[in-house]
Protein backbone atom coordinates (compact mmCIF):
# COMPACT_ATOMS: atom_id res chain seq x y z
CA UNK A 1 0.00 0.00 0.00
CA UNK A 2 1.40 3.35 -0.72
CA UNK A 3 1.25 6.20 1.44
CA UNK A 4 0.94 9.77 1.24
CA UNK A 5 0.83 12.89 3.87
CA UNK A 6 -2.64 14.54 4.37
CA UNK A 7 -3.96 16.95 6.43
CA UNK A 8 -7.45 15.43 7.70
CA UNK A 9 -9.79 16.84 10.20
CA UNK A 10 -10.88 14.33 12.63
CA UNK A 11 -13.70 16.26 14.65
CA UNK A 12 -15.79 19.28 14.22
CA UNK A 13 -13.02 21.43 16.79
CA UNK A 14 -9.77 21.06 17.11
CA UNK A 15 -6.37 21.33 14.40
CA UNK A 16 -5.85 19.36 11.55
CA UNK A 17 -3.96 16.52 11.77
CA UNK A 18 -1.40 15.44 9.81
CA UNK A 19 -0.72 11.76 8.58
CA UNK A 20 -0.03 9.02 6.12
CA UNK A 21 -3.01 7.66 4.53
CA UNK A 22 -2.95 5.73 1.96
CA UNK A 23 -3.31 7.34 -1.84
CA UNK A 24 -6.81 6.62 -2.94
CA UNK A 25 -7.78 3.91 -5.64
CA UNK A 26 -9.60 5.32 -8.90
CA UNK A 27 -12.27 3.56 -9.80
CA UNK A 28 -13.30 3.15 -13.47
CA UNK A 29 -14.56 6.44 -14.06
CA UNK A 30 -11.89 8.46 -11.55
CA UNK A 31 -9.01 10.08 -12.48
CA UNK A 32 -6.11 10.07 -9.61
CA UNK A 33 -4.65 13.35 -9.53
CA UNK A 34 -1.28 14.49 -7.54
CA UNK A 35 -1.87 17.51 -6.09
CA UNK A 36 0.29 20.53 -7.20
CA UNK A 37 -2.07 23.29 -5.72
CA UNK A 38 -4.78 23.43 -2.83
CA UNK A 39 -6.75 26.47 -1.89
CA UNK A 40 -7.21 27.64 1.35
CA UNK A 41 -10.89 29.43 2.30
CA UNK A 42 -11.67 31.19 5.27
CA UNK A 43 -14.78 29.54 5.94
CA UNK A 44 -13.61 25.91 6.18
CA UNK A 45 -13.35 25.62 10.28
CA UNK A 46 -16.66 27.63 10.46
CA UNK A 47 -18.26 24.52 8.22
CA UNK A 48 -16.33 22.19 9.85
CA UNK A 49 -17.49 23.67 13.36
CA UNK A 50 -21.49 23.55 12.00
CA UNK A 51 -21.51 19.82 11.23
CA UNK A 52 -20.85 20.57 7.35
CA UNK A 53 -18.55 17.81 6.66
CA UNK A 54 -20.73 14.51 7.19
CA UNK A 55 -18.17 12.36 7.06
CA UNK A 56 -15.29 12.27 9.67
CA UNK A 57 -12.55 12.13 9.52
CA UNK A 58 -11.88 13.78 5.89
CA UNK A 59 -9.56 15.61 4.10
CA UNK A 60 -10.76 19.04 3.57
CA UNK A 61 -10.14 21.38 0.41
CA UNK A 62 -12.36 21.85 -2.31
CA UNK A 63 -9.91 24.24 -4.57
CA UNK A 64 -7.65 21.45 -6.33
CA UNK A 65 -5.25 21.59 -9.21
CA UNK A 66 -2.53 19.24 -10.25
CA UNK A 67 -1.56 16.46 -12.65
CA UNK A 68 -3.61 13.36 -13.68
CA UNK A 69 -1.37 10.53 -12.60
CA UNK A 70 -3.81 7.69 -13.56
CA UNK A 71 -7.10 7.09 -14.94
CA UNK A 72 -9.89 4.73 -14.66
CA UNK A 73 -10.73 1.68 -17.12
CA UNK A 74 -13.84 4.10 -18.28
CA UNK A 75 -11.48 7.13 -19.06
CA UNK A 76 -9.85 8.76 -22.22
CA UNK A 77 -6.55 7.71 -20.93
CA UNK A 78 -4.77 11.04 -22.54
CA UNK A 79 -6.24 12.37 -19.70
CA UNK A 80 -3.03 10.92 -17.82
CA UNK A 81 -0.35 13.94 -17.73
CA UNK A 82 -2.80 16.41 -18.27
CA UNK A 83 -2.72 20.04 -16.04
CA UNK A 84 -6.12 19.93 -14.57
CA UNK A 85 -8.35 21.98 -11.79
CA UNK A 86 -11.35 19.73 -9.89
CA UNK A 87 -14.37 21.35 -10.51
CA UNK A 88 -15.52 20.59 -6.66
CA UNK A 89 -19.32 20.56 -7.03
CA UNK A 90 -21.15 17.32 -6.90
CA UNK A 91 -24.49 17.14 -8.22
CA UNK A 92 -26.65 14.70 -9.60
CA UNK A 93 -26.92 16.15 -12.96
CA UNK A 94 -29.97 15.36 -14.15
CA UNK A 95 -32.53 17.32 -11.86
CA UNK A 96 -34.28 20.95 -12.90
CA UNK A 97 -31.55 22.84 -11.08
CA UNK A 98 -28.61 20.53 -12.33
CA UNK A 99 -30.08 21.17 -16.02
CA UNK A 100 -30.83 25.08 -16.06
CA UNK A 101 -26.94 25.74 -14.56
CA UNK A 102 -27.79 25.89 -10.91
CA UNK A 103 -26.29 22.72 -9.38
CA UNK A 104 -25.44 24.30 -6.32
CA UNK A 105 -28.91 24.10 -5.82
CA UNK A 106 -29.34 20.70 -6.21
CA UNK A 107 -30.88 18.37 -3.40
CA UNK A 108 -27.57 15.91 -3.78
CA UNK A 109 -25.33 19.30 -3.51
CA UNK A 110 -21.84 19.15 -1.87
CA UNK A 111 -18.62 19.69 -2.75
CA UNK A 112 -15.49 17.69 -2.60
CA UNK A 113 -13.28 18.15 0.66
CA UNK A 114 -16.25 20.66 1.70
CA UNK A 115 -19.41 20.58 3.53
CA UNK A 116 -22.83 18.57 2.10
CA UNK A 117 -25.37 21.87 1.03
CA UNK A 118 -28.39 20.10 -0.13
CA UNK A 119 -30.86 17.14 2.21
CA UNK A 120 -31.14 14.87 -0.85
CA UNK A 121 -28.99 11.19 -1.19
CA UNK A 122 -25.50 12.15 -1.85
CA UNK A 123 -24.02 9.24 -3.06
CA UNK A 124 -21.10 10.77 -5.07
CA UNK A 125 -20.40 12.88 -1.62
CA UNK A 126 -19.64 9.70 0.39
CA UNK A 127 -17.31 8.57 -2.16
CA UNK A 128 -15.47 11.89 -3.32
CA UNK A 129 -15.57 13.89 0.75
CA UNK A 130 -12.06 13.81 0.55
CA UNK A 131 -10.30 16.82 -0.63
CA UNK A 132 -7.24 18.67 -1.97
CA UNK A 133 -4.99 19.47 0.90
CA UNK A 134 -3.05 16.11 0.86
CA UNK A 135 -0.45 14.48 -2.00
CA UNK A 136 -3.39 13.45 -4.13
CA UNK A 137 -6.97 13.38 -4.76
CA UNK A 138 -9.32 10.89 -6.55
CA UNK A 139 -12.26 12.77 -8.47
CA UNK A 140 -14.72 12.39 -11.02
CA UNK A 141 -13.22 12.46 -14.52
CA UNK A 142 -16.25 14.70 -15.30
CA UNK A 143 -15.21 17.68 -13.17
CA UNK A 144 -11.53 17.58 -14.32
CA UNK A 145 -10.86 20.85 -16.49
CA UNK A 146 -7.40 20.37 -18.29
CA UNK A 147 -5.60 24.11 -17.91
CA UNK A 148 -4.82 26.27 -20.27
CA UNK A 149 -1.25 26.59 -20.55
CA UNK A 150 -1.06 30.30 -19.31
CA UNK A 151 -2.78 29.53 -16.33
CA UNK A 152 -0.83 28.16 -13.22
CA UNK A 153 -1.54 25.63 -10.46
CA UNK A 154 -1.80 28.11 -7.76
CA UNK A 155 -4.03 30.18 -10.32
CA UNK A 156 -6.08 26.81 -10.96
CA UNK A 157 -6.82 26.31 -7.88
CA UNK A 158 -8.32 29.49 -7.20
CA UNK A 159 -10.56 29.43 -10.25
CA UNK A 160 -13.31 28.33 -8.10
CA UNK A 161 -13.56 31.72 -6.57
CA UNK A 162 -13.08 33.52 -9.59
CA UNK A 163 -16.22 31.41 -11.11
CA UNK A 164 -17.85 32.85 -7.44
CA UNK A 165 -17.16 35.93 -8.70
CA UNK A 166 -18.11 35.62 -12.40
CA UNK A 167 -21.79 34.14 -10.49
CA UNK A 168 -22.10 37.61 -8.55
CA UNK A 169 -21.56 39.70 -11.60
CA UNK A 170 -24.12 37.97 -13.54
CA UNK A 171 -26.74 38.58 -11.26
CA UNK A 172 -26.01 41.58 -10.86
CA UNK A 173 -26.60 42.73 -14.52
CA UNK A 174 -25.32 45.88 -14.62
CA UNK A 175 -25.71 48.43 -17.62
CA UNK A 176 -22.94 48.81 -20.19
CA UNK A 177 -21.20 51.71 -18.10
CA UNK A 178 -22.60 50.77 -15.20
CA UNK A 179 -21.02 51.80 -11.45
CA UNK A 180 -20.85 49.03 -9.25
CA UNK A 181 -20.02 49.15 -5.51
CA UNK A 182 -18.11 45.86 -3.53
CA UNK A 183 -18.12 45.85 -0.75
CA UNK A 184 -15.48 43.36 2.04
CA UNK A 185 -13.34 44.44 -1.07
CA UNK A 186 -9.77 43.46 0.33
CA UNK A 187 -11.11 39.88 1.14
CA UNK A 188 -10.36 36.92 -1.74
CA UNK A 189 -13.98 37.31 -3.63
CA UNK A 190 -13.61 41.39 -2.80
CA UNK A 191 -10.43 40.98 -5.04
CA UNK A 192 -11.52 38.62 -7.42
CA UNK A 193 -14.86 41.06 -8.05
CA UNK A 194 -12.47 43.58 -8.64
CA UNK A 195 -10.24 41.68 -11.54
CA UNK A 196 -13.31 40.59 -13.56
CA UNK A 197 -15.56 43.73 -12.97
CA UNK A 198 -14.20 44.89 -16.29
CA UNK A 199 -15.62 41.95 -18.10
CA UNK A 200 -19.30 42.86 -16.96
CA UNK A 201 -20.34 45.87 -17.78
CA UNK A 202 -18.21 48.20 -14.88
CA UNK A 203 -17.18 51.10 -16.11
CA UNK A 204 -16.35 52.53 -12.42
CA UNK A 205 -15.87 50.69 -8.83
CA UNK A 206 -16.41 51.93 -5.27
CA UNK A 207 -14.87 49.97 -3.18
CA UNK A 208 -15.75 49.37 0.60
CA UNK A 209 -13.09 47.66 3.52
CA UNK A 210 -11.90 48.00 6.62
CA UNK A 211 -8.90 50.09 6.42
CA UNK A 212 -8.12 52.83 3.61
CA UNK A 213 -4.53 51.38 3.78
CA UNK A 214 -5.97 47.72 2.20
CA UNK A 215 -8.44 49.49 0.53
CA UNK A 216 -5.23 51.03 -1.73
CA UNK A 217 -3.72 48.25 -2.16
CA UNK A 218 -6.79 46.65 -3.88
CA UNK A 219 -7.35 49.83 -6.12
CA UNK A 220 -3.90 49.22 -8.02
CA UNK A 221 -5.77 45.63 -8.92
CA UNK A 222 -8.43 47.74 -10.68
CA UNK A 223 -8.32 48.39 -14.65
CA UNK A 224 -11.07 50.87 -13.70
CA UNK A 225 -11.42 54.05 -11.97
CA UNK A 226 -11.97 53.31 -8.39
CA UNK A 227 -12.31 55.19 -5.16
CA UNK A 228 -12.65 53.44 -1.67
CA UNK A 229 -14.75 54.38 1.50
CA UNK A 230 -12.95 53.07 4.51
CA UNK A 231 -15.32 51.57 7.45
CA UNK A 232 -12.69 52.37 10.17
CA UNK A 233 -12.90 55.87 9.03
CA UNK A 234 -16.67 56.52 9.23
CA UNK A 235 -17.18 56.85 13.20
CA UNK A 236 -17.96 54.71 15.77
CA UNK A 237 -21.92 55.20 15.34
CA UNK A 238 -21.79 54.96 11.47
CA UNK A 239 -23.89 52.07 11.51
CA UNK A 240 -26.58 54.02 13.34
CA UNK A 241 -26.55 56.84 11.82
CA UNK A 242 -26.61 55.71 8.15
CA UNK A 243 -23.22 57.26 7.70
CA UNK A 244 -22.10 54.34 5.02
CA UNK A 245 -25.67 55.32 3.29
CA UNK A 246 -24.17 59.07 2.91
CA UNK A 247 -20.45 58.60 2.29
CA UNK A 248 -21.63 56.11 -1.66
CA UNK A 249 -24.51 58.70 -2.39
CA UNK A 250 -21.58 61.40 -2.09
CA UNK A 251 -19.22 59.50 -4.42
CA UNK A 252 -21.92 58.73 -6.89
CA UNK A 253 -24.96 61.07 -6.10
CA UNK A 254 -28.00 59.32 -8.76
CA UNK A 255 -26.61 55.93 -6.58
CA UNK A 256 -24.60 52.93 -7.75
CA UNK A 257 -26.21 50.43 -10.38
CA UNK A 258 -25.03 47.58 -8.67
CA UNK A 259 -23.70 46.42 -4.97
CA UNK A 260 -21.87 43.13 -4.87
CA UNK A 261 -21.73 42.54 -1.33
CA UNK A 262 -19.48 40.29 0.71
CA UNK A 263 -20.35 41.50 4.40
CA UNK A 264 -20.55 38.64 6.62
CA UNK A 265 -22.23 40.64 9.33
CA UNK A 266 -23.27 44.14 10.26
CA UNK A 267 -25.44 46.83 8.88
CA UNK A 268 -23.39 47.81 6.01
CA UNK A 269 -25.12 45.31 3.81
CA UNK A 270 -28.36 47.33 4.81
CA UNK A 271 -26.89 50.65 4.02
CA UNK A 272 -25.13 49.75 0.65
CA UNK A 273 -28.71 48.74 -0.51
CA UNK A 274 -30.76 51.95 1.02
CA UNK A 275 -27.74 53.85 -1.43
CA UNK A 276 -28.73 52.17 -4.71
CA UNK A 277 -30.01 54.05 -7.55
CA UNK A 278 -33.44 53.05 -8.95
CA UNK A 279 -33.50 49.92 -10.60
CA UNK A 280 -30.30 48.85 -9.25
CA UNK A 281 -29.75 45.40 -7.62
CA UNK A 282 -27.69 44.62 -4.67
CA UNK A 283 -26.31 40.82 -4.90
CA UNK A 284 -25.52 38.94 -1.33
CA UNK A 285 -23.03 36.34 -1.05
CA UNK A 286 -21.31 37.05 2.26
CA UNK A 287 -23.80 35.13 4.69
CA UNK A 288 -24.93 38.56 6.77
CA UNK A 289 -27.45 37.33 9.15
CA UNK A 290 -28.72 40.79 10.32
CA UNK A 291 -31.93 42.01 9.00
CA UNK A 292 -32.86 43.93 6.11
CA UNK A 293 -34.97 46.98 7.73
CA UNK A 294 -36.83 47.81 4.15
CA UNK A 295 -40.31 46.93 3.25
CA UNK A 296 -41.48 45.25 0.16
CA UNK A 297 -42.56 48.34 -0.90
CA UNK A 298 -39.70 50.29 -0.78
CA UNK A 299 -38.03 47.49 -3.38
CA UNK A 300 -41.24 48.22 -5.35
CA UNK A 301 -41.18 52.08 -5.11
CA UNK A 302 -37.42 51.82 -6.43
CA UNK A 303 -37.78 49.46 -8.62
CA UNK A 304 -34.60 47.56 -7.01
CA UNK A 305 -33.77 43.77 -6.57
CA UNK A 306 -32.38 41.95 -3.86
CA UNK A 307 -30.56 38.64 -5.47
CA UNK A 308 -29.06 36.06 -2.94
CA UNK A 309 -26.42 33.63 -4.52
CA UNK A 310 -24.05 31.24 -2.66
CA UNK A 311 -21.25 29.31 -5.05
CA UNK A 312 -20.99 29.01 -9.06
CA UNK A 313 -21.48 26.36 -11.24
CA UNK A 314 -19.02 24.57 -14.16
CA UNK A 315 -20.48 27.48 -16.56
CA UNK A 316 -19.16 30.32 -14.39
CA UNK A 317 -15.41 28.58 -13.80
CA UNK A 318 -15.72 28.23 -17.48
CA UNK A 319 -15.85 31.57 -18.39
CA UNK A 320 -13.07 32.47 -15.69
CA UNK A 321 -11.12 29.80 -17.21
CA UNK A 322 -11.62 31.39 -20.70
CA UNK A 323 -10.60 34.79 -19.39
CA UNK A 324 -7.31 33.41 -17.77
CA UNK A 325 -6.50 31.20 -21.05
CA UNK A 326 -6.68 33.89 -23.52
CA UNK A 327 -4.78 36.62 -21.35
CA UNK A 328 -7.35 38.93 -21.06
CA UNK A 329 -7.54 38.32 -17.23
CA UNK A 330 -4.52 37.83 -15.06
CA UNK A 331 -5.15 36.37 -11.51
CA UNK A 332 -1.33 35.40 -10.13
CA UNK A 333 -1.11 38.82 -8.27
CA UNK A 334 -4.38 37.61 -6.05
CA UNK A 335 -2.03 35.15 -5.05
CA UNK A 336 -0.33 36.84 -2.15
CA UNK A 337 0.46 33.87 0.44
CA UNK A 338 1.40 30.03 -0.05
CA UNK A 339 2.03 27.56 2.85
CA UNK A 340 3.41 24.09 2.83
CA UNK A 341 1.17 21.47 4.17
CA UNK A 342 2.30 20.76 7.51
CA UNK A 343 1.93 24.40 7.88
CA UNK A 344 -1.90 24.56 6.90
CA UNK A 345 -2.87 25.32 10.45
CA UNK A 346 -1.43 28.10 10.83
CA UNK A 347 -2.31 29.24 7.74
CA UNK A 348 -6.28 28.61 8.88
CA UNK A 349 -5.43 30.92 11.79
CA UNK A 350 -3.93 33.54 9.53
CA UNK A 351 -6.93 33.50 7.52
CA UNK A 352 -9.22 33.64 10.00
CA UNK A 353 -7.55 36.19 12.24
CA UNK A 354 -7.11 38.68 9.25
CA UNK A 355 -4.16 40.65 10.95
CA UNK A 356 -2.48 40.51 7.91
CA UNK A 357 -3.76 41.26 4.06
CA UNK A 358 -4.36 38.05 2.28
CA UNK A 359 -6.41 37.89 -1.03
CA UNK A 360 -5.87 34.19 -2.13
CA UNK A 361 -3.90 32.03 0.09
CA UNK A 362 -2.75 27.91 -1.20
CA UNK A 363 -1.22 25.04 0.30
CA UNK A 364 1.46 23.50 -2.29
CA UNK A 365 1.82 19.56 -0.93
Amino acid sequence: MTLMQAARAHDRTGPLRQEKIAVPEPGPRDVLVKVAAAGLAPSLMKLLARGSFRHLPAVPGHEIAGTVTAAGSEVDAALVGERVRVHPVLACRACRFCRSDREQLCPSAAMIGHGAHGNGPMPLYERYHDGGLAEYVRAPSWLVDVLPAAVGFDVGAKTHDLGNAVRALKCADLPPGGTLVITAATGTMGTATVKLAPFFGAARLVLVGRSAERLDAVRALSALPAETVALDELGPGWEDEHTLTARLRALVPDGPDAVIDFLPQGGGTAQALAALAPGGTLVHMGGNRTPLPCSARDLQHHCRRIVGTRGCTRTDTAAALDLLGSGALRADELITHRFALDDVNAALTALSSRDEPIWMAVVNP
